[in-house]
């Protein structure tokens, strides 16, 4: 594996960073995935309007498909959302409100080619999202962030998961150096690459589309995921590493596993399929489903410092 990576070009580099946000920016809110509780929707506009920011709701947010209830709407309404947001130059990022399904139905209906000339905006989310996040680097080479939504638990609930996105979205350079105190080496050592990942699932259900990454190779990959038993984990992990996708990835940064299992087990799956890669991992670096989630930014170069528990950013991740 180590004489072809040398010779093989990377698959994963640096993207283009958006510009940080202003206080009085405009930011959309959009729902690529599930229906949103509007509650819910409420708690997370005002924190935004808190931050001095001005929300614009996207039209179709609060839509539920009429006959598939696990969907915001209709894909071809989600799509045109995030696209329309995405082109409106008055407004300089798009917050996805949260996750669920939905997002592959719709991706390939993005206009991309507008997406790619609107230039980057600030793009947040997770989960199912990580589809958005991939076709964001792979469509239109745009750096983005692994973050909270505005309808999700751990954003209305938790402090430090807000601050962390705060900081992001402001004062990019005062969050370089990302970790919480559970992180440790599941692997030792220290790599640098260009960071990329999400939700492992998600990654491993876009192999095979037409517009997949082709493979991970040179890059930090964070990996998390929720509601998915030790044997699923195995199978996935299993997929990404027989399809070659893992091939000369340079470190691996791993995130929560809600709703999992125990984490013993969780652990063991994780060491056995990741393990022999022979490149550092650190686990429960504070990324995903969890009671805290870091704002992980993503097409963006770090160093990977397993025993330290830490993954340090070259550049702010966002200008």
């Amino acid at each position: 594996m180590t004489g072809r990576a040398a010779r093989e070009p990377l698959a994963v580099g640096p993207l283009e960073r958006p510009a940080r946000l202003r206080p009085g920016a405009r930011v959309a809110v959009v729902a690529p995935s599930g229906p949103v509780p509007e509650e819910r929707l409420r708690a997370g506009l005002d924190v935004l309007r808190g931050w001095d920011l001005e929300p614009v709701v996207a039209p179709h947010v609060l839509d539920v498909h009429p006959a598939l209830g696990y969907l915001a709407g209709a894909d071809r309404a989600r799509a045109r959302d995030l696209t329309e947001a995405w082109c409106d130059p008055s407004v300089s990022a798009v917050i996805c409100v949260r996750g669920g399904y939905g997002a592959q139905r719709m991706v390939d209906l993005v206009d991309w080619t507008a997406v790619r000339a609107a230039g980057p905006k600030v793009f947040v989310g997770y989960s199912d999202v990580t589809v958005l996040h991939e076709a964001l680097a792979v469509r239109a080479g745009f750096a983005t962030l692994h973050g909270p939504m505005t309808a999700a638990g751990t954003f209305l609930a938790d402090a430090r998961t807000r601050e962390s996105l705060r900081a992001t979205l402001f004062a990019p350079e005062s969050v370089r150096t990302l970790g919480l105190e559970t992180a440790r080496a599941l692997v030792p050592g220290r790599a640098r690459g260009v960071t990329l990942g999400g939700c492992v699932s998600l990654l491993a259900a876009d192999l095979g589309t037409p517009h997949a990454r082709p493979s991970a190779r040179g890059g930090l990959l964070v990996l998390e995921d929720v509601g998915e038993e030790p044997y699923r984990l195995d199978r996935i992990l299993t997929q990404l590493l027989r399809s070659g996708w893992l091939d000369g990835v340079a470190g691996v940064a791993l995130g929560s596993w809600e709703e999992c299992g125990p984490y013993e087990e969780v652990r063991a799956v994780l060491a056995d399929r990741l393990g022999g890669l022979g490149v550092p991992v650190v686990e429960e670096l504070g990324f995903g489903h969890g009671p805290t989630a870091l704002t992980v930014p993503l097409g963006t170069p770090a160093v990977l410092d397993a025993d330290a528990g830490t993954l340090t950013l070259d550049v702010p991740a966002l200008r």
